[in-house]
């Protein structure tokens, strides 16, 4: 039975959430930067790449990938090697679409509140 192309829109899903979390977000922040560190200043390049790997959401977007395609057996358009790597390369590129549309929805919200944070500064100092 084939599987429904729809399946990598709904697989890329975990993949930006687990991808932009790591990368990203404040809960990882110390390890992220020994890794930021660790990626600048290790004296060997594989180091440095092995580390930069846990600071770039686009890169740790494959490993992610290769790990759910293990869990779930996922492939598109072909029931072998090609299928595989056909889906993984499709699901990178869409969960680093939902992380690029995720980043600009939060650097709007971001602004507005910066926006609204002026106004409300400004009003209370023409109440003072």
């Amino acid at each position: 039975m084939d599987t429904p192309i729809y399946w990598i829109f709904i697989l890329a899903l975990p993949v930006a959430c687990v991808a932009w979390t790591i990368t990203k977000e404040e809960v990882f922040k110390e390890p992220r930067e020994f890794c930021i560190s660790r990626s600048k200043n290790c004296g060997n390049i594989l180091q440095r790449k092995f580390f930069y790997l846990f600071t770039c959401e686009y890169c740790f977007s494959h490993y992610v990938t290769l790990l759910l395609m293990i869990m779930t057996k996922y492939t598109l358009l072909y029931h072998d090697w090609r299928g595989y790597i056909i889906a993984g390369f499709s699901i990178v590129w869409i969960a680093n679409v939902y992380m690029s549309i995720y980043n600009l929805i939060r650097i709007d919200l971001k602004k507005e509140k910066i926006i609204a944070q002026k106004e409300q500064d400004e009003l209370d100092r023409n109440k003072v």
